[in-house]
Order: C-alpha cells, then structure tokens, then sequence
C-alpha cells in the first residue's frame, strides 16, 4: 500500500482485517513511527482498533519509503496507489506524485504484479501509468475508493459496490478476490469506465446537495418549510433521503476537486457540461447567501453593515464528525464575514485549537 493518508491507511487496516499480508509504506517518518506504536492520527472511527489488531496479528507492518517496501517484500503481488492527487492549475488533477511513484517503482516490481490505483485519477489514468511502467508482465488495474469521512472503515468493510476497471481478466479477478469476503456486488469495466464512475458520482451528489440549497432559498421565498419538503421527496426511493440536508454548500477534499477535475475533461473532449457547471455555480453562491442570511439577522437589511460585530462560528470542517478544514464551507464563510467587517470568534470541537 503506497500512501498512508486517509485512504491507504484505511484500505491497508481493512484489507488486513480481511486476512491480508499488508505493507503500509509512506514518506512520513514520523507517522509512521506512530502507526507501528498503533497511534493513529485520522479520527475515523474503528480505524485505530483495526490498525492495532493488524500490527499484533503480524498481517499489517508500516516502513518508510516505497523502494524499501519492495525492496524487502519481493513477493509483492499487488501494489495500491493511495497517492494525493490534488486540484491543479485550472482544476485539473495533478497527478505529479503519482507519475512520480510509478516511474521509481517501476524497475523494483516483481513479474506478475497488478497496481492498482485507488486514489481519484483523471479518466486515461490507468493508460498512462501502463506507459510509464513500460512493463508487459505488469498490469494496471483502476479500483476507485468510495469511502466518506466520519464512516471510512463503515465503508470499506460494507460496499455499496465494488469498482475494478482493467484491460486484463486475470488482473481484475485477482483485485476482485481481495474483496470476496465482502460479498459485495463488483462491477467489472475497462480502466477508462472505472476512472469515471468516481467522477460521476462525486459529482452527482455535488449536484444534488447544490440542488437541495437551491430548493431551500426557494421555500424561504414561497413561505415554505425545507425539512418538510425534503422530508416530503427523500421518501421517494427514486430520490432518496441522502444528500438532502441544505447548508453552507459542499467542500471538502473530493467534490470539489473532483468536480472541477471533470469540468476539465469535459472541456477536454469539446462538450459543455452545463448542469455541473451549473451546481459549482449555485454551490460559490450559497456562500454568499449565507452571509446574507447573517446581515439579516444582525441588521434586518441584506445590506445592512456588518462592521465590527461579534459573531461566533460553531463548527469549522467541512462537515460533522471530521478534523478535516480542506475547502470548507464554513471557513468560506467566515472569509466573506470578515471580509464585511466582522469579528469573529470560532469554536469546532473535532480541530485543535493550534490549528
């Protein structure tokens, strides 16, 4: 397991808990010393236990740095990206880490080894990363990650669906038979299919929080009440009731980046994708609606001036029951507060207060 942030450290306990040899290897000492003493840093719930029954069953160890890993484990059969892939110059994915990884594993790969990536990759991913092995006996398989902050191991261990995108048959049963005690359903497509599922549905729920805050200023319009008529259209099993709580808009690590990641590739291929456009354009928005909301309620007027009031912010990530501040809503929003004039003070029970 390449990478032992969010998503490999998860992937690496899970898969140990599921009977699996695991190699953690990353370029952090210092996490890694932690994590072979069983400290985990990501507060997600049933990780540390994971990482502690791995580390005394012997079926998970950590080491520095990725040569080593391969170096001293000859007998690697599969070896997952869990890279960071992070919003670049136009909302495209920088994927410098990972082309960087794949160019100095490549020569240390045993014959018959299958990467896998698991971090979200733009679509044509996979091809490229074949190219930069230059390896015949070595395939390239996409197995996107679909796990959410606040319930990673939930998510892991109980899939609504498992992805694995390859070229080779072989490869993508190998992948598949790590999740078989899972019983999950698997859906087996080609690496280009497998890259985008992660975008388009990313991006659906983007659209469909963007959607839900639309319809909330709609119903503080018309006199109507929001929670009832979310309540109303969630028990429609076309619609269902996730993604239907309004709010300051979405952040966080993946919609954002991944919304504009799919803008670019759309862009790309020469076709308009308005309706995502769209949702990014009603999510910039709510930001500001909210601080309108607080004019209001301060002064009456959503003109009024918010110079040198107090406010206090109760709540700082980007969503409940994470540590995570990345591209957060609610810091968007005390931008713009401060940026009207006002004092604010700010408490969020998951951040240290040196952050």
């Amino acid at each position: 397991m390449v990478g032992a942030g969010y998503v490999g450290l998860t992937s690496a306990a899970c898969l140990a808990s599921l009977g699996h040899q695991v190699v953690c290897a990353d370029v952090d000492e210092a996490k890694l010393t932690r994590l072979a003493a069983g400290q985990v840093d990501n507060s997600e719930p049933g990780l540390s236990e994971l990482v502690v029954e791995g580390l005394q069953s012997g079926r998970l160890s950590f080491v520095q740095g990725t040569t080593t890993a391969l170096t001293g484990r000859p007998d690697a059969e599969v070896v997952f990206l869990c890279l960071p892939t992070p919003m670049g110059i136009g909302g495209v994915a920088d994927l410098t880490v990972v082309e960087s990884v794949v160019t100095e594993i490549g020569p240390l790969l045993p014959t018959g080894t299958v990467v896998v990536t698991k971090s979200t990759v733009p679509v044509g991913t996979a091809a490229r990363i074949t190219e930069l092995l230059d390896r015949d006996d070595v395939a390239v398989v996409s197995n996107p990650e679909f796990l959410r902050e606040g319930s990673a191991v939930e998510d892991f261990l109980g899939p609504d669906r498992i992805v694995i995108g390859a070229d080779s048959q072989d490869a993508a049963e190998r992948v598949g038979a790590l999740y078989a005690r899972l019983g999950a359903p698997t859906v087996y497509t080609n690496p280009a299919s497998a890259e985008l599922i992660k975008y388009a549905a990313n991006c659906f729920l983007a659209m469909k929080l963007s959607y839900v805050n639309a319809v909330a200023e709609l119903c503080e319009r018309v006199g109507a009440e929001i929670s009832d008529v979310t309540e109303g259209i969630g028990h429609d099993r076309r619609i269902g009731q996730a993604f239907l709580s309004p709010g300051p808009g979405w952040g966080g690590s993946c919609l954002p980046k991944d919304a504009a990641a799919l803008l670019q590739v759309a862009d790309a291929h020469d076709f308009e994708f308005r309706l995502l456009r769209a949702a990014i354009d009603t999510n910039t928005r709510q930001r500001q609606r909210m601080v309108d909301k607080v004019r209001v309620g301060v002064t009456g007027r959503r003109t009024g001036s918010l110079s040198n009031t107090r406010l206090c912010l109760l709540g700082l990530t980007f969503k409940a029951g994470t540590d995570d501040l990345r591209d957060s809503p609610a810091l968007g929003v005390a931008a713009l507060l401060r940026q009207a004039g006002a004092e604010l003070y700010a408490h969020d029970p998951g951040v240290d207060s040196d952050r």
